[in-house]
Formats: C-alpha cells, sequence, structure tokens
C-alpha cells in the first residue's frame, strides 16, 4: 500500500510539473493559440471585472457636466472629503479598483501639478495643501484596491491648446501622474476632444485633428516606459475599448477584437465598438462605463434617480456577463462623499449578484462531452475552478456537445460559460437545451442570442427543472478551449425578467407588411391581441421603411381559439435599402408554439438593415395563412 501511495504521489507531482492528467508516456500539446490573443496584463485586467469611476471637481460645485475651463480654482471647497470612505464603500460594492478623474475637460487638476495654477493648490482645499490624487492612491492601498487615473486630453482652460506647445504640458501632466502616484492598473482617455472652450479668456472653438494631434504612439511609449503593466483605455485601445454607448453594457455578440489602426478618440462609427470586429486583427476587450446616476458628476437634485441594485444587476449581466468589464461611476458630492444612496444600492446590487451565483451546481462533476482532447485538456477541467486549466477539442473539431446528468431534478436558470483567453477567442454560436420529463432536449428559453462567449458569458434564462442541461457549441474559428462552467439557481425572482410583456406596452420601430392590404395588416400593430394579420403564402416581408440598426423580432401568433397559422420552423433573412445583399441572420423553431401560443422572440446579431423576411419554413397545420396578432421589430 504504501508503494502504491508513492508511485501515486509522483505520478500527481508529474502531473502537475508537465500540465498533463494521467501518467501516460504520450504528451498532448494545447491548441496553438488563435491570434489575435490578449497580453497577459490584458488577461489579468479582465479579471478585475467590475471596478469603479470617480468624477469629482470643479464641475461637483458649478453643477456643470462640462466645465467651460473658467470657473475660479478656489471654489473647489469638499468640506469633508475622505478618500477612506470612497476605498471602504468600493470594496464593500465588490469593486476591485477605482479610475480617478485626475483631469477633467475642464483642466482642473485634483493634484498640484506645477505647470499650471488650476489646480487644488490654489484652491480652498487644505489651504491649497492638498493633493487628491495621493490620499486616493494611499487608500487604495490600504483597502486593497488597484488604483487607475483618467487624464482628459481636451483642455478648456489652457490658452495654448490645439498648438504644439499644449502637447508638451499634457505629456508633462501624464509623466507627473505615472512617475509619482504608485502603480496604475489603467490609463483612461476620453475621446471628447476639441469644441468650444474658455481657453484662457479667447472663448472660442477650436478643433484638432483626432487621429494625429495628440502623437499617442509616442504616449504609448511614455507609459510602457513607465507603468508597462497598466492598460490603456480609448476609443480604440489599444489595451481597452469604450464599448459605444456610455448605458453600460456590450452586445450579446462581443469580440474583444477590433481592426488595428482603424478605431480613433471620436471614431464616427461608435456604434461597432458594441460589438467588436469579428475579423478584428488586435485584441482590444471592451470596458463598459456607466453612472450609478444619470450624470457624470454630482448634482443634488439627482438623488432620486440613483440606479436600483436591480438596475445594477442587469448592467452587469450585460457588461461582465457580454465578455466585458463593468466601469461603475460614482458622483462625489460636494462634502466630498460618496453619498449614501449611491452606496446603499452599490452594496446590494454586489450582495444580489453574490446570491445569485453562490452555488455551482455542476461543480467538480465531470460532464459527457462529444470530443475531447486528451492530456491536461480534458472535461474535468471545465469544473474544477482552475482558471489556467481546460477542456479543449481535437484541432479538427469546431462543434461540440457538453452535457451534465444530476441524480435528480434540480432548478436551473443562470449559467456562467469562459473560454480560455489566453489562447485566443473562438465560440460563434451556441444553444443551451434541458432535458424535459419525457427525456427530450428543448431549448431554454433566453432573451438575447447565444453567439460569442469570450472571457465570460453570463446568461439568465428562464428556470427549468430537469435533470440534465446542455451546451451545444455549433460554430467557432478554430479548436475549443473552454475553461469553466457553473449553472446556479438564482432564486425564486429568477424568472422576473421573463414576465411577459404586455401588448399594449409592445415597443417597436414603424414598418409596413409589403403585399398585405392595410386594413389587414393594421392588425399586427394595433396592440390588440384579439385581432390577427393572416399572410398568404410562407414569407412575410417587413419593411422599416429605412435603414435601421436591429437585433430582434418578435411576434404574437394569432390567439383565436383554434390558434391558426402558427408557424413552426423558420429562416429569419435582413436586406439593405435597396433590397439587396440578402443574408439570413437567424433560423429554428418555434418550440411548443401549438400548446403554448405566446410571445415568440428571435434575437440575432445587430445588423442594418430596411427588410426583414420571415420565411415559414414549417407550419403547425401544413397549408394555413401565417397568423400574426402582433409584431415588433427592435
Amino acid at each position: 500500500m504504501k508503494k502504491s501511495t508513492s508511485l501515486s504521489a509522483l505520478c500527481l507531482a508529474s502531473m502537475l510539473a508537465v500540465g498533463l492528467s494521467s501518467c501516460s508516456s504520450t504528451h498532448v500539446e494545447a491548441p496553438a493559440p488563435l491570434l489575435p490573443v490578449p497580453e497577459p496584463k490584458q488577461v489579468e485586467w479582465q479579471k478585475m471585472e467590475t471596478y469603479a469611476f470617480i468624477h469629482f471637481g470643479l464641475n461637483t460645485f458649478n453643477d456643470r457636466e462640462w466645465g467651460y475651463g473658467d470657473t475660479p480654482a478656489e471654489v473647489f471647497n469638499p468640506a469633508r472629503l475622505d478618500c477612506e470612505q470612497w476605498a471602504r464603500t468600493l470594496v464593500a460594492a465588490g469593486m476591485k479598483g477605482v479610475i480617478l478623474t485626475a483631469k477633467h475637460h475642464d483642466g482642473f487638476c485634483l493634484w498640484p501639478f506645477a505647470g499650471t495654477d488650476y489646480s487644488v493648490a490654489n484652491s480652498a482645499y487644505k489651504d491649497g495643501k492638498g493633493d487628491i490624487v495621493r490620499e486616493l492612491s494611499e487608500a487604495c492601498k490600504k483597502y486593497g484596491l488597484k488604483f487607475a487615473v483618467y487624464l482628459s486630453p481636451w483642455d478648456r482652460h489652457q490658452a495654448n491648446y490645439g498648438s504644439p506647445e499644449y502637447l508638451d504640458y499634457f505629456y508633462a501632466q501624464l509623466r507627473d501622474l505615472l512617475t509619482n502616484y504608485g502603480e496604475v492598473f489603467e490609463v483612461w482617455f476620453d475621446g471628447a476632444n476639441g469644441g468650444d472652450g474658455w481657453y484662457g479668456g479667447a472663448r472660442e472653438t477650436r478643433t484638432i485633428d483626432r487621429r494625429n494631434y495628440y502623437n499617442y504612439p509616442r504616449i504609448y511609449e511614455m507609459l510602457d516606459s513607465i507603468q508597462p503593466q497598466a492598460v490603456i483605455f480609448s476609443d480604440g485601445g489599444p489595451g481597452c475599448r469604450w464599448v459605444g454607448n456610455e448605458r453600460g453594457f456590450a452586445g450579446a455578440t462581443n469580440w474583444s477584437f477590433l481592426r488595428k489602426g482603424e478605431v480613433y478618440p471620436g471614431y464616427d462609427k461608435s456604434y461597432e465598438l458594441q460589438y467588436g470586429h469579428a475579423d478584428g486583427d488586435q485584441w482590444v476587450a471592451a470596458e463598459c462605463d456607466v453612472s450609478i446616476r444619470p450624470g457624470w458628476f454630482y448634482h443634488p437634485e439627482q438623488d432620486s434617480l440613483v440606479k436600483t441594485p436591480e438596475q445594477l444587476v442587469d448592467l452587469y449581466y450585460r457588461s461582465v456577463g457580454h465578455n466585458g468589464t463593468l466601469l461603475l461611476n460614482f458622483p462625489v458630492d460636494r462634502n466630498g462623499l460618496i453619498h449614501p444612496i449611491d452606496s446603499a444600492n452599490a452594496v446590494r446590487f454586489h450582495q444580489i449578484i453574490q446570491e445569485e451565483l453562490k452555488t455551482n451546481l455542476v461543480a467538480g462533476l465531470t460532464p459527457q462531452v462529444s470530443d475531447e482532447r486528451g492530456g491536461a485538456y480534458v472535461a474535468s477541467a471545465l469544473t474544477d475552478n482552475d482558471y489556467d486549466t481546460f477542456w479543449a477539442t481535437t484541432d479538427s473539431v469546431v462543434t461540440a456537445d457538453i452535457t451534465f446528468a444530476f441524480p435528480s431534478a434540480l432548478r436551473m436558470n443562470r449559467m456562467l460559460l469562459q473560454e480560455y483567453i489566453p489562447l485566443g477567442q473562438r465560440v460563434k454560436a451556441f444553444t443551451v437545451e434541458y432535458r424535459d420529463a419525457s427525456g427530450n432536449w428543448q431549448p431554454v428559453v433566453l432573451n438575447e442570442e447565444t453567439t460569442t462567449i469570450g472571457y465570460k458569458r453570463l446568461l439568465r434564462f428562464s428556470s427549468v427543472v430537469s435533470d440534465g442541461i446542455r451546451i451545444r457549441i455549433t460554430d467557432a474559428r478554430g479548436p475549443l478551449c473552454l475553461n469553466n462552467i457553473g449553472v446556479y439557481d438564482a432564486g425564486e425572482q429568477a424568472d422576473k425578467l421573463f414576465e411577459e410583456v404586455q401588448v399594449s406596452k409592445m415597443q417597436s420601430f414603424p414598418f409596413t407588411l409589403s403585399g398585405v392590404n392595410a386594413e389587414s395588416a393594421a392588425a399586427a400593430s394595433d396592440r390588440d391581441e384579439k385581432t390577427t394579420c393572416f399572410v398568404d403564402g410562407d414569407l412575410l416581408t417587413v419593411d422599416l421603411g429605412s435603414e435601421r440598426f436591429v437585433s430582434s423580432f418578435h411576434f404574437l401568433p394569432d390567439q383565436g381559439e383554434p390558434n391558426q397559422g402558427l408557424v413552426s420552423h423558420y429562416e429569419l433573412s435582413v436586406a439593405d435599402a435597396d433590397g439587396q445583399h440578402v443574408r439570413k441572420v437567424k433560423a429554428g423553431e418555434f418550440s411548443n408554439i401549438r400548446n403554448n401560443p405566446v410571445m415568440q422572440s428571435v434575437y440575432f446579431t445587430p445588423v442594418k438593415a430596411r427588410y426583414l423576411y420571415l420565411k415559414a419554413v414549417r407550419m403547425v397545420t401544413e397549408n394555413e395563412p401565417m397568423g400574426f396578432a402582433e409584431i415588433a421589430v427592435r
């Protein structure tokens, strides 16, 4: 027995040393990296998942969002400023770090920068002896938070903004921040650049060449030489990118790629950033910035407009859960504190997430997989809670099934999926299914498409009680590499998201139905479920009137008794303004529509289109016209 134990120990040591799951002499290579891939610092940055923004400055006291640059520095005078209160609040809210707005567009500096008189050194705060950048940096060290800075490239105060001389000033500010305040995890550059301002009293509008004025390659060299571990944020990175909106969410389809050199600060196609470039050649993952209030700076009248814990939970699932990070802004108030309403809501948000994802129902279980690479890259790695172990398929396999079986039926309504991104992002499409009481596999009910995964994908689906759940990866860029799967029961309130929308409250872009007489077509948009538009043939053509970005199609089937015109299997396609470039965006079935003719929703990768075509591949009752009580396109 002792000899056997010793051999087992030696075997285990060997396994750990070479990364194999058995003592087989056959070494199994990991899948080759699939470019583009992230730098190690980009992986560590994304693991932070949630971190805070702090907007605080003269705007806090002059009740503006974008200061003009003419407010006197002495106006800045927080009576009870306490950076440790900020840090304690952020830790309790689950934040892993904080980015401080060291200088916003008005040019006022929260540290005593020697190159200007427009800073805390000339304010009433601490009789000009304060340094808020240092105070927060030290508070972060004390409470275990990472620290970062936002330095606005635009400066509405400086007289020389727009000239070559301003660049020396800006570079000196950046060097000062990066040299004297410890390690930073990110440097944040805004896309707002150039416009009207005080500019030393000139009070005029100045424009710059947004692509070239700041000489970003030189800035990146400086950053790499001083803070090589820092990730650089800008509209197009290079470390991480803006998500294209300030509402705090990424697309359900979200690639961590951009086409190199194409996106610049102030990029005029910012909507693309919500989804990334599927054909991109540079790794630039999305950061989802949003304020807990309507404004980025504190305004007393917004004390009643703080986002609720439930709203923040939704944003978490649509940011971190959509392969991004969540950068949540806290507008510090005029006392120099995070307001108690903001604090309470943020802490409760964190508690809800912890509660919903507390117990992984598949932890330690080994799923059945349709393909396995072998060696260290086996199915057990999916549930061992180790980020750096992963299951992979053989090189030629880009589709696979992952099936979990339970001894008894369990309630499930949340799922976590992670790809091992150090080797690249691969998955292009997947589905999730559960085993029903008859032993048949049925799709779970989701309110978004299932395309990309990336660093992390979190799914919320309508509760199922089942003894089996299956992930089917149906398309990928290369062999699969997944390192983590979680399945959860988020509790009694988990299905609130899936409460049926009242027909009277359905929202849609305006549309007409081609080839359908106006009186009949009106029944599909009158928000009256008792009226039905019947369409002859197998093709419904929805004309939006002009090209729009659309991402979902919804319809309520005929609600008569018996129901007529039920579409069982479908194909959904789109076309441009000329009816050209037709392409299929989704195909499938409306599961159980015969027995449960409720609202049917099809989600797909957002696309610019004027026409949507719904083809009935199969009807529940053949040769009936299609029936639509209501239609919506969003």
